[in-house]
C-alpha cells in the first residue's frame, strides 16, 4: 500500500456503496486501484498522464473519475460516509458556512463548448451502473456550477473559481457547490443548505436540518435570513455595519436589532479549519480541472477522504 491509499477498513467503508458492472462492457479494473488512483492525483495535483504505473491505464483512471463526477456518485459516497458518521454520534450538527476562493491553472482554461458525449455511446466509454436511470444531461450540472458552465472567472484574485461550502462542528466538509471566482456568497447560501442530505441507518428521511448555524457578515442579508427563519434553524451572523446604521435612522420602524451570540461565533473557525483542510489537496487548491462538474468531483473526493481519515 503506498502513501495516501485507502486501508482495508476505509475500503471496506467504500466497497458497499460502489457501482456494480451491468455485465455488458467488459472487465472492468478494481474499483480500489482507481479510486487510489484518483486520490493519488487529487492529493498531489500530479496530470493524469503521469500517475504512476500501479494505478493501471491513467485513462481509464480519469474515465471513470470524470464518470462519477457527472452522475453524482462522489456526491453519494460523501453521503454515505456522512450517514455511518452520523448513525456513530460523531457528527457535531453545529455548522458554519463560507466560501474560499481556487486559482484556476491556465489548464483550466479551453473546455470544448459541447458537454461531454454519454456513456454507451460512440466516444462515450463503459457504462458503469446497473440500476441507475439513463444518462442524464449535463445541463442540469453545468447550471449548478455558474455562469458558463465551468465555473470560472476574473475576481482580484486573477482567473478562478470559487468554493461554498458547509461544514460541520468537527472540520469537515458537509456539502460543496462551486461558481465563478466573482460570485457573491450570499448566492450560494440556500444551495450549499439544501445540499445537506445524511441519509438515516434505517427507514426515514435523511437529515437536512443542522441545530445551529454560523455565518460571516457575508451573508447578513434579508433573504438569508429569511431563509433560516422559514426553516426554522437558529442562527448566528453578525450585522452589517451600514445595515445597524440604516435601520437606527428608521427609529421604530427599522424593527428589533438581530440576535447575536459573540461566544456562539467564535466557533465559526470550523469551517475556515474546512477549508484548510480540504486545500492540503492539491488539486483542490489549485484548480486543473477543465470541467466544471469534474472539478466539483475532485473537491467531494477530497471531501470523502477526509471523512474517512478524521
Amino acid at each position: 500500500m503506498g502513501r495516501g491509499d485507502l486501508t482495508d477498513a476505509e475500503w471496506e467503508r467504500l466497497r458497499p456503496f460502489l457501482p456494480v458492472s451491468n455485465g455488458r462492457c467488459g472487465r472492468w479494473r478494481d474499483h480500489r486501484q482507481v479510486i487510489d488512483g484518483i486520490l493519488h492525483r487529487v492529493r498531489t495535483g500530479v496530470q493524469w498522464r503521469d500517475l504512476p504505473e500501479r494505478f493501471g491505464p491513467w485513462k481509464t483512471v480519469y474515465e471513470r473519475h470524470r464518470l462519477w463526477s457527472a452522475d453524482g456518485t462522489w456526491e453519494r459516497l460523501l453521503q454515505q460516509v456522512q450517514a455511518a458518521a452520523d448513525a456513530a454520534g460523531e457528527i457535531d450538527w453545529d455548522i458554519s458556512v463560507d466560501s474560499t476562493i481556487v486559482r484556476a491553472h491556465q489548464h483550466a482554461a479551453g473546455a470544448r463548448i459541447d458537454p461531454p458525449p454519454a456513456p454507451g455511446s460512440k466516444g462515450g466509454g463503459e457504462v458503469e451502473h446497473q440500476d441507475e436511470t439513463p444518462w442524464q444531461s449535463l445541463v442540469g450540472r453545468l447550471v449548478e456550477v455558474g455562469a458558463g458552465g465551468e465555473a470560472l472567472g476574473r475576481s482580484r484574485g486573477g482567473f478562478t473559481s470559487k468554493v461554498h461550502l458547509s461544514a460541520d462542528g468537527r472540520c469537515r466538509p458537509l456539502s460543496l457547490a462551486i461558481t465563478p471566482g466573482q460570485r457573491a456568497d450570499c448566492t450560494q447560501f440556500k444551495p450549499v443548505l439544501e445540499k445537506i442530505r445524511v441519509p438515516r441507518p434505517g427507514p426515514g428521511r435523511p437529515r437536512k436540518k443542522p441545530d445551529s448555524l454560523t455565518a460571516d457578515k457575508a451573508y447578513s442579508n434579508g433573504p438569508c435570513r429569511e431563509y433560516l427563519r422559514w426553516r426554522g434553524i437558529r442562527h448566528t451572523i453578525p450585522e452589517k455595519t451600514d445595515s445597524q446604521a440604516a435601520r437606527l435612522r428608521k427609529g421604530s420602524r427599522g424593527g428589533r436589532p438581530t440576535g447575536f451570540d459573540e461566544d456562539r461565533y467564535k466557533k465559526r473557525n470550523t469551517v475556515e479549519r474546512a477549508i484548510n483542510r480540504l486545500k492540503q489537496s492539491r488539486a483542490v487548491a489549485t484548480r486543473y480541472d477543465k470541467r466544471g462538474y469534474v472539478f466539483l468531483g475532485t473537491a467531494t473526493a477530497a471531501s470523502v477522504a477526509i471523512w474517512l481519515r478524521a
